[in-house]
């Protein structure tokens, strides 16, 4: 390993360490500082790693300003079988940041400039406070004065971390009017935001058959609902052959999971609030508020992170919903390639297509098939054989079966490779393509 722009190494905990943590804060993209090795990127380690780890921890939040809360992680990690102490910074959205002591000065702010650290102009300071950006959930104050977190409580019990009585002031819920700001209103027990889910019957957003809320309370309680629809919804093909049971989901669950949290946690809300829509075919997430000031498309595919809303990266990363930076990126790029974001001044979109289901045809399998569909046995493709051009209504009608199941159990069979959909709602029609196997889960002929 060698130093880079954004890579430092350190042998200790030296007095020149909170100007390199200000330095990547005020560095776009941010940067990774690792303690315990010396200037040619060889472990030397460190004695007592807690202890360290709680000296950096203290340091950046009592020597920097402004409120580094969510822009930090503090790893214990092992490089060449010693003890060696990973931080990882990221780009503040309120730059300059600035070594207290000093202040808004030469002498206080610092920036990465190659593989060193470097004082800032007073003219380069100005420029940067001037595009600081303007709008941020601690500047915004709460449409409610009389919140209650309980449920916030609950949380971090959970995770056998108590809330003292300085939690507002602690996790930066106080707007500069002495009153709530908007993080706290998000994580309040009640409020009046929700994240819309919004399901269609075919590949396009006119069948509209369901729109569900999760919200107006806890983001972290309305986000773990999300979550479990999405489970529910990223069904698993899977079919049993001579070699074992294989298996796939519509989409990978894990990638699925950090586009979500990355869609709630980095959401721009003074514009809108995160939505999610789920198609025959795919499943859009997409959140308010484009990339964030300063932040390339380079350094977005680089799993560079410059987060939107610290206070609510935060207290996700102390529940253990997220975590460390730029993590979730980098998951979701392991198992997608980057044409499935589609980055605008205005909105991320991410786009995951479902996987293909196992196709195995009838020599394959033996005579006892599981879940054969016909027009005989399934009323809905019988339905769809007497009239194809049928809506959804008008299929519930024809058998008797409430709208919702006949909607899902249309997705499962366009799944299936049952049917597919052409057309739009007015002039469109069903067509049933043969008659396959409903479950793709089938029993291997036995050996002869």
């Amino acid at each position: 390993m060698q130093e880079t722009n954004r890579i430092e190494f350190k042998r200790g905990l030296s007095d020149s360490f909170e100007r390199t943590v200000v330095s990547f804060l005020n560095y776009p993209g941010g940067g990774e500082i690792l303690v315990g090795v010396d200037d040619e990127g060889k472990a030397i380690g460190i004695e007592n790693a807690d202890l360290v780890q709680q000296k950096i921890v203290d340091r950046i939040r009592n020597n920097i300003g402004p409120e580094t809360l969510g822009l930090f992680d503090v790893i214990h990690t092992r490089m060449e079988g010693k003890d060696v102490i990973r931080v990882i910074v990221s780009c503040g959205p309120e730059r300059p940041y600035y070594i207290r002591k000093s202040g808004r000065t030469e002498k206080g702010c610092f920036i990465r400039v190659g593989s060193s650290t470097q004082p800032m102009t007073e003219r380069m300071i100005d420029e940067m406070f001037t595009k600081r950006q303007p709008v941020t959930l601690q500047s915004m104050p709460s449409p409610r004065r009389d919140l209650t977190f309980e449920q916030l409580r609950i949380y971090y019990q959970e995770k056998k971390l108590n809330l003292t009585e300085k939690f507002i002031e602690s996790l930066s819920l106080r707007h500069v009017d002495g009153g709530f700001n908007y993080t706290a209103y998000l994580l309040a027990d009640e409020n009046g935001l929700s994240i819309k889910v919004a399901v269609y019957a075919g590949t396009g957003k006119i069948d509209l058959y369901e729109l569900s809320e999760y919200g107006y309370g806890c983001l972290i309680t309305a986000t773990k609902r999300l979550l479990d629809r999405m489970d529910s919804e990223n069904r698993t093909f899977a079919k049993i052959t001579y070699g074992g049971r294989q298996q796939k989901e519509r989409v990978d669950k894990r990638s699925l999971r950090e586009a979500i949290i990355n869609a709630v946690v980095h959401n721009d809300y003074s514009k809108g609030v995160p939505l999610v829509e789920i198609f025959s075919d795919r499943i859009v997430v997409t959140s308010c508020g484009g990339l964030v000031a300063d932040l390339s498309e380079e350094d977005f595919f680089s799993c560079l992170s410059m987060p939107r809303n610290r206070e609510l990266v935060r207290v996700f990363r102390d529940v253990e919903m997220a975590e460390q930076i730029g993590s979730g990126m980098t998951r979701i790029l392991k198992a997608y390639d980057p044409s499935i974001f589609d980055l605008t001044p205005g909105f991320i979109v991410v786009t995951f297509p479902f996987a293909e289901p196992f196709i195995t045809s009838n020599d394959e399998t033996n005579d006892k098939i599981i879940g054969k569909i016909n027009e005989d046995d399934d009323p809905i493709i019988g339905a769809i054989y007497q009239e194809p051009t049928a809506t959804i209504p008008k299929l519930s009608d024809s058998t008797g079966i409430s709208q919702r199941t006949v909607a899902r159990r249309l997705r499962e069979y366009q799944d299936a490779g049952v049917i597919r959909r052409e057309g739009a709602r007015k002039n469109g029609r069903w067509i049933v393509i043969g008659t396959p196997m409903y479950l793709e889960v089938k029993r291997p002929k036995k050996r002869t």
